[in-house]
């Protein structure tokens, strides 16, 4: 690679190039130069690192649609229209990076917000972003009822994420290596023919064994909007999950970069 630059260098004609640039490289660089550009790549490189080394932020926006912001880069999850299970609340009209739907039903992947909107499994980059998209069935049938799902998984500021909204189906053992021991697994804990139940969602995190759990898509009410096929609220899910840490953490929250071995319980109230 070497060989062919200093080849196409040595082509260059002098003649062809501004005469304003001409001495680049003939001449010493002057020290003020040197120190602006070296002054500016240490302050993005100082803002990367810390914006790594902190972790991240997580917005709730609810049902099981959360803005990720950290490293540099925003992950929107599962935007949606307040239309079924969302009824009620307010559309994340918002601006990420990228943005990642469980599927392309109205309330866990409606193009409400503005960015690279991804629902289809596949591997992806965006920026430095490296996204795996896994087909998953959408139910326990294999699929057979309401196709396949997309099972999410990804690394920011130093967290690796599992996205395990939109689906109700067992885990495979594949499924389970390639999310087990994730930082930050967010489940939907709703029951209903395309979310897991209470029980289910525990015993995956038995299985999977994250440091953090995000439980989503659950009845907010006692009553379940019309067309929101969930069936429990968040309490089951709690009572399934007893002798493990949980914590309140409000809707918006950091998570850092350095988390304990113990899995916990992140309770979002909107």
């Amino acid at each position: 690679m070497f060989d062919r630059l200093q080849k196409a260098i040595g082509k260059i004609s002098f003649s062809e190039i501004p005469s304003q640039f001409k001495d680049f490289g003939r001449k010493p660089i002057p020290l003020a130069a040197v120190l602006v550009v070296s002054s500016g790549f240490g302050i993005f490189f100082s803002s990367w690192w810390s914006s790594v080394r902190e972790g991240v932020t997580i917005k709730s926006y609810g049902h099981s649609s959360l803005l990720i912001k950290g490293g540099g880069h925003s992950v929107l999850i599962n935007p949606f229209k307040a239309v079924a299970c969302a009824k009620g609340l307010i559309e994340p009209r918002i601006s990420a990076n990228v943005i990642l739907a469980s599927s392309e039903l109205a309330d866990e992947g409606a193009k409400v917000a503005q960015g690279k909107f991804l629902a289809q499994p596949g591997s992806y980059r965006v920026g430095l972003l490296k996204l795996e998209g896994l087909a998953f069935p959408h139910d326990r049938l294999g699929g057979r009822r309401f196709g396949q799902a997309t099972v999410w998984r990804w690394k920011q500021a130093g967290l690796t994420f599992a996205h395990l909204g939109g689906t109700a189906a067992p885990l495979t053992s594949e499924m389970k290596v390639l999310l087990a021991r994730s930082d930050v697994l967010i489940i939907g804990v709703g029951g209903g023919p395309k979310v897991f139940n209470a029980q289910e969602a525990a015993k995956i995190i038995e299985e999977l064994n994250p440091r953090r759990v995000i439980p989503v898509q659950f009845l907010r009410n006692e009553k379940a909007p019309k067309d929101c096929q969930l069936e429990q609220g968040l309490k089951p899910f709690l009572d399934a999950m007893e002798g493990t840490k949980i914590q309140e953490v409000g809707n918006t929250y950091r998570v850092p970069k350095s988390l304990p071995s113990q899995t916990i319980i992140d309770v979002i109230r909107l």
